[in-house]
């Protein structure tokens, strides 16, 4: 047995049934690939933790709630905010701790954890990616709610901060807040065993306006003055800031960590009139978010964007958008949708999720959702249960990412044992003096997760598993075949080890 090997402990001798199961050719069915996530937001306590101040087992109570009801719903990823406002939900030596946390912007949790290390540890332990959420420009959300720490950007480097509105607001065309940005970003790749660094559709800000109702310039006109050399209008100098530090993003991520996936969620309309019929707030001149651009590029292994409107809403057409974003995949990268389930607390019925869910699966090029957010997944049963029922019955596997290179493994070795446990304390009374069928497996080497198919009767049954768990039992109904498949970091599956019951 290697170390990854898992061994339950059972009163009476386990007997070898090497006779009733045997290498079989049987192919088991391709499992479903399909991003399943959802976001779970710190900004303003949107989605954890539910308020401030709450001690640190009451915040480990809440976020293991989440994933469990994760686990429960078989979603695959979770996209974790842990930098909303030039702050940090882990333990940083370059920006404060939130105050969204504490109550107080500086302060850590006490008893002392890491929010990011605790987060990357439990969602691992079941199966589930986790992937680090920044909001790059932002430096504080409201200007008159909190203290700021010392070391808060706007006291450490008030000269690239901008007040704008209501915020305050990291210059783009400032070349050290790009080095700075760059900076964070990669010092969380590198400390912490992330599966993604995912930014939001906050770039450039969005429009805010005076007292008279007039909208804001954003006041960037000094910093664009010493860029003029360059020779670029001013909206296409935001731009290329932008474009800029996403380029730098992904290169730094591919040369540090490969497998860590960098992906955006923007907004959802690129450009007004993209297609003809849509109408709406133009991203591309507004927030100077070329976001086709970084997807054409393949400067993002995923992009998901925000397509927070109904099916049946001409100038915002789901479908349509749906359509047109697949058409701009000309990389071949993962293409996720953003879907707002909080519209179904208050407006939307449920079926209109569900039937967005189905219309994802029927678009050539688009391979998932993510779910805004976690909070209504826990909250809204009547959704929970739909999404249950109707569309995700078994679970899925998250869609590969070929170009960011193979850790397969070999074929893994798999043991079938049959032993019946006695009563002793600890074991469940269901289980007591009945047959378990147990299905262990190995490998030289630990793969980040486990597809286990079973096979019984002429159903067909998925599961994905942790790396770190290696055995699977049954009590009653045994499965007639058994495969085991591992999978590595990017996606990628390894050959399978089948299994099967002699007649």
């Amino acid at each position: 047995m290697t170390i990854f090997s898992v061994a339950i402990t059972l009163v009476a001798a386990a007997a070898s049934t090497s006779s009733l199961y045997e290498p079989s050719n049987v192919i088991p069915p391709k499992p479903a690939r399909e991003m399943r996530g959802a976001w779970i937001a710190t900004i303003a306590n949107v989605t954890w933790p539910s308020q401030k101040g709450l001690s640190s087992a009451a915040q480990k109570a809440e976020f293991i709630a989440l994933l469990d009801r994760a686990v429960r719903l078989k979603l695959n990823t979770i996209i974790f905010q842990v930098r909303p406002e030039s702050d940090a939900f882990y333990a940083s030596s370059i920006e404060p701790w939130s105050e969204f946390l504490t109550g107080t912007m500086g302060k850590a949790p006490l008893p002392y954890y890491d929010p990011l290390a605790f987060a990357v540890q439990e969602a691992h332990a079941r199966g589930l990616e986790l992937h680090a959420w920044f909001n790059p420009y932002r430096a504080r959300n409201s200007l008159a709610r909190w203290p700021i720490a010392p070391n808060h950007v706007s006291k450490t480097h008030p000269q690239w901060v901008l007040r704008y509105g209501s915020q305050q607001w990291l210059d783009p065309g400032e070349k050290e807040v790009q080095i700075h940005l760059l900076k964070i970003v990669m010092d969380v790749v590198r400390r912490y065993d992330i599966d993604g660094v995912q930014f939001d559709d906050y770039f450039y800000p969005y429009p805010e306006k005076d007292r008279a109702g007039k909208v804001l310039d954003f006041p960037d006109y000094a910093s664009w003055k010493r860029a003029e050399k360059g020779g670029f209008a001013r909206d296409d100098w935001r731009r290329e800031n932008v474009n800029g530090l996403i380029h730098q993003v992904y290169e730094a991520i591919k040369a540090a960590k490969p497998s860590v996936k960098f992906g955006i969620s923007p907004f959802g309309i690129w450009r007004s009139g993209e297609p003809p019929q849509i109408r709406g707030l133009d991203a591309y001149t507004i927030l100077n978010a070329d976001s086709r651009k970084w997807l054409a590029n393949g400067w993002v292994d995923y992009l998901a964007p925000q397509l927070y409107w109904p099916i049946d809403s001409p100038e915002q057409s789901f479908p349509v958008l749906l359509k047109w974003w697949a058409e701009q995949n000309v990389k071949g990268r993962n293409l996720f949708v953003g879907l707002d389930s909080t519209k179904t607390n208050e407006r939307w019925k449920v079926q209109e999720i569900l039937n967005q869910i189905r219309l994802t699966r029927q678009q050539s090029g688009v391979s998932g959702q993510i779910h805004w957010n976690m909070k209504t997944l826990m909250q809204n049963s009547p959704l929970v249960a739909a999404l249950e029922r109707e569309v995700y019955q078994q679970s899925a596997l998250t869609p590969a990412s070929p170009w960011l290179g193979s850790g397969r493994y070999g074929k893994p070795k798999v043991r079938v044992d049959r032993a019946t446990p006695g009563s002793e304390k600890g074991q469940a009374r269901l289980m007591a003096n009945r047959p378990v069928l147990k299905a262990s497996w190995e490998l030289t080497e630990k793969p980040w997760l486990w597809l286990l198919q079973t096979k019984v009767g002429t159903q067909w049954k998925t599961e994905v598993l942790p790396g770190s768990k290696t055995s699977r039992s049954w009590v009653g109904s045994e499965p007639g075949i058994i495969a085991v498949t591992p999978i590595d970091r990017m996606g990628n599956a390894s050959s399978s080890a089948v299994l099967q019951r002699r007649m």
